[in-house]
């Protein structure tokens, strides 16, 4: 089985809502920025998968028809915050498969500002098996956001476990403008004091407003090509997707009293521990990673469930410095969900521009040195966890 090369990737300065451009015009700029990239022509590529949330169906194919009308197959995907990285997987597959030689993935996302809420309000949940349960764990609060309570329950789950204070969460979100302001694409770019998080507005547990990463509209795209590709042509392929891995949720989801559970640390711990067998690495060989930090408890659990630390160690490794820049690995680079913004169907493929960079040597001020093998976590509640392990070919 050949392993999928990342030919050309690109990616749109991301904008809050009521400030970009139509979402099939994002979606065309950034596919003529990855052709553009790898050094392909639009009739080169054999299938496209297209990731959004909020478009209705065939959006991937009116903003495909923009760059061109050539027949092939589009597949519109959509795993809600997972959605990008889920039309990656897919590319991926293709490629490994033999069934293509040069596939496209792209994501992209037109939001509203506020926060997430359901949109078909005439209907049945589609979460119904997770709020129910988030219900019977939290009980019902409608002063909150629906979502930061999910992940702010999460956040006081693993406060009850291991007496996590609330200041360690909102260091997180210092971190991220740090690394962000090194991007010039990412949306939230100045510093941020930790006394400016914590006495922010406060949203439902440890979390506070400038814990929550912002609504934002934007695209992304990439370009998958095979070794015999890529030398038929004389394109760089000098970075491989050396594993990856799709779950879904597991029966702890729903049948224990966990919060974490509930947001996916299970899908998170399991989809890892397969790239990491696929692969024969572990978390001690990677330099850089792009993980999904949609508020700051999920950065922080994440870090245990992808094993960057041991269980319960997530205190010292953020108060040590070890997320950052000279400590065990650069978490979030781009500045992650938190500063960059998250136009749901384009951040997967948003983590993958990062990454590709990253391992290019081509990161600019946000260059982590030494760079091997990066991994990518790109969570979507309902749900879908896809991690992705990238190494130089």
């Amino acid at each position: 089985m050949v392993k999928a090369r990342i030919a050309g990737v690109g990616m749109i300065p991301f904008a809050k809502p009521g400030q970009s451009e139509d979402w099939d015009v994002m979606a065309e700029k950034a596919i003529w920025l990855a052709l553009a990239d790898a050094g392909v022509s639009y009739d080169q590529i054999q299938q496209a998968y297209a990731g959004y949330v909020y478009a209705d169906s065939t959006a991937g194919q009116s903003a495909a028809y923009r760059v061109g009308c050539t027949g092939i197959p589009i597949v519109n995907v959509n795993n809600n915050c997972s959605t990008g990285s889920t039309a990656l997987y897919l590319a991926r597959q293709m490629i490994e498969a033999g069934a293509a030689d040069c596939v496209l993935a792209f994501g992209f996302e037109q939001m509203l500002p506020g926060a997430l809420g359901a949109v078909f309000n005439d209907r049945k949940r589609t979460l119904d098996h997770h709020l129910t349960r988030q219900e019977a764990i939290l009980g019902q609060d409608d002063a909150s956001p629906l979502v930061a309570q999910q992940f702010g329950g999460a956040g006081l789950d693993y406060q009850q476990r291991y007496g996590t204070s609330d200041e360690v969460f909102g260091m997180i979100s210092v971190k991220a403008r740090r690394h962000a302001a090194n991007n010039p694409l990412a949306l939230l770019r100045a510093p941020i004091t930790l006394d400016e998080v914590m006495e922010s507005k406060h949203l439902y547990g440890p979390l506070t407003r400038f814990q929550a990463c912002p609504p934002t509209c934007g695209a992304a795209a990439a370009v998958l090509v095979s070794p015999g590709f890529a030398a038929k042509h004389g394109l760089r392929a000098d970075v491989e997707i050396a594993a990856q891995a799709m779950t879904t949720d597991y029966a702890a989801t729903f049948d224990g009293g966990s919060m974490m559970s509930v947001v996916g640390y299970e899908m998170t711990r399991e989809a890892a521990r397969s790239v990491y067998a696929q692969a024969g690495v572990g978390p001690d060989d990677i330099q850089a990673v792009e993980l999904h930090d949609c508020f700051t408890a999920n950065e922080l659990i994440s870090y245990e469930a992808l094993g960057l630390c041991p269980e319960g160690g997530a205190e010292a490794y953020i108060r040590d410095g070890r997320n950052s820049y000279g400590g065990d690995h650069v978490t979030n680079p781009s500045g992650g969900l938190l500063s960059k913004g998250h136009p749901l169907g384009a951040t997967g493929l948003a983590q993958c521009y990062e990454l590709t960079n990253q391992l290019r040597g081509t990161a600019d001020a946000r260059q982590v040195e030494g760079m091997k093998f990066s991994l990518q976590h790109n969570l979507g509640l309902g749900g879908a966890c896809v991690v992705t392990l990238y190494g130089k070919a």
